[in-house]
């Protein structure tokens, strides 16, 4: 856990990104790698035009679930690596975000915040349909209060409405809010939107030298987040 301007007596309740935050999206790549000679190239290509239609969308005013944003991501990524992937086959891909695992963290990690009386949601892009099965097949559902989608707004991740959404949905001053998420862009939208953040730096990556800001908090764990709080 690195030194920050983290203010855990401003803290009453915890948001929790989804992918790669509590589920790890890993075994997607490892489906996409059946179907496809060189993954790598795919999977990059995919992610990163997934984002890319979210944030776009904000920006123009389209919405549509993230499903569906990330099977057109998809069909981009294959098509311009010139992969032929059948549509039976690109929808088990796609199916494979139901049956994430949960990172080895999660559990203990946020059973101490539920000890030291913090409230647990998640907020994610994911449409609800995605939500309640990551939920179901982490068996995390006793851990979380509810889960919050960018479906309910029409609205996509780092766009302060989300987060803004999210405080009250939750019943929480947004300067009460700590957010807990992996990708930079998330960490930095909900500090924008007036949450404190923690970054959850899962692949031990460097923080993004174009941010303005550096996280309320670096953590390597939700273990890092419970000491951080003193719970």
């Amino acid at each position: 856990m690195l030194d920050s301007a983290f203010d855990p007596e401003r803290v009453t309740t915890i948001t929790v990104d989804s992918y790669g935050t509590l589920v790890d999206p890993s075994a997607v790549e490892e489906r996409l790698a059946e179907a496809v000679e060189d993954p790598e190239p795919v999977s990059k290509l995919w992610r990163s035009r997934s984002l890319m239609y979210t944030m776009v969308g904000n920006f123009v005013g389209y919405y549509q679930p993230f499903y569906e944003m990330n099977r057109d991501a998809l069909e981009y990524a294959l098509a311009a690596h010139g992969v032929d992937c059948p549509a039976e086959e690109r929808e088990e891909i796609l199916a494979e975000y139901h049956t994430l695992n949960v990172y080895d963290d999660v559990r203990d990690g946020i059973e101490r915040l539920l000890d030291g009386g913090y409230d647990v949601y998640v907020v994610s892009n994911g449409n609800p349909e995605m939500l309640d099965s990551m939920v179901d097949h982490a068996e995390i559902g006793d851990l979380i209060a509810d889960t919050i989608s960018a479906d309910e707004v029409r609205t996509f991740k780092p766009h302060p409405e989300i987060y803004r959404h999210a405080a009250a949905r939750t019943g929480t001053p947004i300067d009460e809010l700590c957010h807990v998420a992996g990708p930079a862009f998330d960490v930095l939208g909900a500090m924008h939107a007036g949450a404190q953040s923690a970054w959850l730096n899962r692949e031990g990556g460097p923080w993004e030298s174009f941010a303005e800001v550096d996280p309320d908090l670096a953590v390597d764990s939700f273990h890092d987040v419970a000491e951080a709080l003193g719970v």
